[in-house]
């Protein structure tokens, strides 16, 4: 199937995968990140800082936590997203433009990154979960400082 022979509902539920995991993560809902990831999911964060994949849906989620706990608040928004549709396997594009804040240090308490998701997902008995999940930052702006001294403030708050 292409794109356009993909039927609305499965484009949307593709797309509504993506939304999930921003929503999750912007208000700190990690159980909602079941709803996310495919048990065996890889998560490539790399482009981010991360320094390898990570195999697994409790190692991508304590992953993001690691780091995004940390923060007082993020803003995770979407565009342009674009789902490619062959029967139970999909594939999954969207812009991101990512605001991190972080009040209290030396230096601006903001770090925006943007770029874009590439995920690969299968319908499951539970609906659509991404299988591999990339993000791949394009630019950046602001203080990156701030990644390390959130990686640092959720370490404490374990």
């Amino acid at each position: 199937m292409t794109e356009t022979e993909g039927s609305a509902a499965d484009r949307l539920a593709v797309i509504d995968v993506l939304n999930r995991y921003a929503t999750a993560i912007d208000t700190r809902d990690w159980t909602k990140l079941d709803e996310v990831f495919a048990e065996d999911a890889v998560g490539d964060f790399t482009s981010f800082g991360g320094r390898d994949e990570m195999i697994g849906r409790e190692a991508i989620v304590a992953g993001i936590r690691a780091v995004i706990d940390g923060f007082e608040v993020t803003q995770h928004l979407l565009g342009n997203q674009s789902a490619r549709i062959d029967g139970d396997t999909a594939h999954l594009t969207a812009y991101i433009h990512a605001v991190h804040i972080l009040t209290g240090g030396r230096g601006d308490p903001e770090y925006t990154i943007g770029g874009r998701y590439e995920i690969d997902l299968n319908r499951t008995p539970f609906g659509w979960r991404a299988i591999r999940h990339v993000l791949l930052v394009t630019w950046d702006r602001g203080n990156r400082d701030l990644v390390r001294r959130a990686a640092a403030r959720a370490r404490k708050t374990e």
